[in-house]
């Protein structure tokens, strides 16, 4: 049972995340709480996004709040998997092979267009995503804790890119989309243009291994097992309704009951409700369930499929 002063420390350390990542990439507050979901909840993010919308700079302040390692990863199609996890060299002087760990070893890593690495290169990354290590030559490197990717895909441009399989788009424990900034935050934006970096305003908030801390608080959320049977129903009814081909599987419904159990910490509560799941819906569920052919033809889209699975499936009312 979480004690009231731990559920406390989770909110404000949450919110002063929140705001301090909130100083580089303006008017993005809802986007920053999903990144940070994602990471205590010890889980990767997809963003599905046009250039120019602050990708980079978002990972970027993550890292600086937390203090924290961070590397970006340019996905083309000539990219080896090596250029991923590093390779083995022989030294010469020592007479004896030496590991030289790629960019995939730091604690935030953007790898920037996905789509454009061939699929033995998503499937390097794949593994590290989903093991936690890299395995090069038979032998094993941990990557470090706490670890995140932040993924980007741009969906206009497809030309020489690589359809993600629904199995590494499985990995992902959500999918969202930054967006552009509204009029408030382009306005600032604009005035602030001296700024030529605006990471030099994020300090480092707290150490990233205490996000470690976070993630055992998020465990200790109680979820009640009326919230439990509303996941399930809606699981199951996603491989009934029209249009889908693929509904939430089992793994997904674990996702989804993990982020809301971080969000409702994020919220200084020490109990999951029904609106959580509700707002947590999309970024969870969106990149999960596969929409048949038939759908693209008729302009059925996947936010329509699941508006529609949250109205059909009646949400449970909780006692106080």
């Amino acid at each position: 049972m979480l004690s009231d002063e731990r559920t406390a420390w989770f909110a404000e350390t949450f919110d002063a995340l929140t705001a301090n990542i909130e100083l580089a990439v303006l008017g993005k507050q809802r986007v920053i709480r999903l990144v940070l979901t994602s990471l205590v909840s010890e889980g990767h993010l997809l963003l599905e996004d046009y250039p120019g919308t602050g990708k980079t700079m978002l990972a970027r302040a993550l890292a600086a709040t937390l203090e924290g390692s961070h590397a970006r990863i340019q996905f083309t199609p000539d990219l080896l998997p090596s250029d991923v996890t590093g390779v083995t060299v022989y030294e010469q002087k020592q007479g004896t092979f030496e590991f030289h760990p790629g960019p995939i070893f730091h604690a935030i890593v953007l790898a920037d267009e996905i789509n454009r690495a061939s699929p033995k290169t998503q499937s390097a990354l794949l593994e590290v995503m989903e093991e936690g290590h890299v395995t090069v030559d038979g032998v094993t490197h941990d990557v470090p804790k706490p670890f995140m990717v932040i993924a980007t895909q741009n969906p206009v441009e497809q030309a020489g890119t690589y359809r993600l399989p629904e199995a590494q788009l499985d990995r992902f424990l959500m999918k969202t989309s930054l967006g552009y900034p509204d009029a408030a935050a382009t306005e600032e934006l604009l005035a602030g243009s001296r700024i030529r970096d605006r990471v030099d305003l994020v300090k480092p908030v707290m150490a990233i291994e205490r996000i470690d801390e976070m993630s055992r608080i998020a465990d200790d959320v109680y979820v009640d097992g009326a919230i439990i049977t509303y996941v399930r129903q809606l699981a199951e009814k996603s491989r009934e309704l029209p249009h889908v081909r693929l509904g939430l599987s089992p793994r997904g419904c674990l996702a989804l009951i993990r982020v809301t159990k971080t969000w409702a910490a994020s919220q200084g509560r020490a109990h999951v409700v029904p609106h959580d799941v509700f707002e947590l819906a999309h970024p969870v569920l969106s990149h999960r369930i596969i929409l048949d052919g038939e759908a693209q033809f008729r302009g059925i889209g996947i936010d329509q499929v699941v508006n529609e699975l949250m109205v059909s499936v009646p949400a449970p009312t909780l006692r106080a």
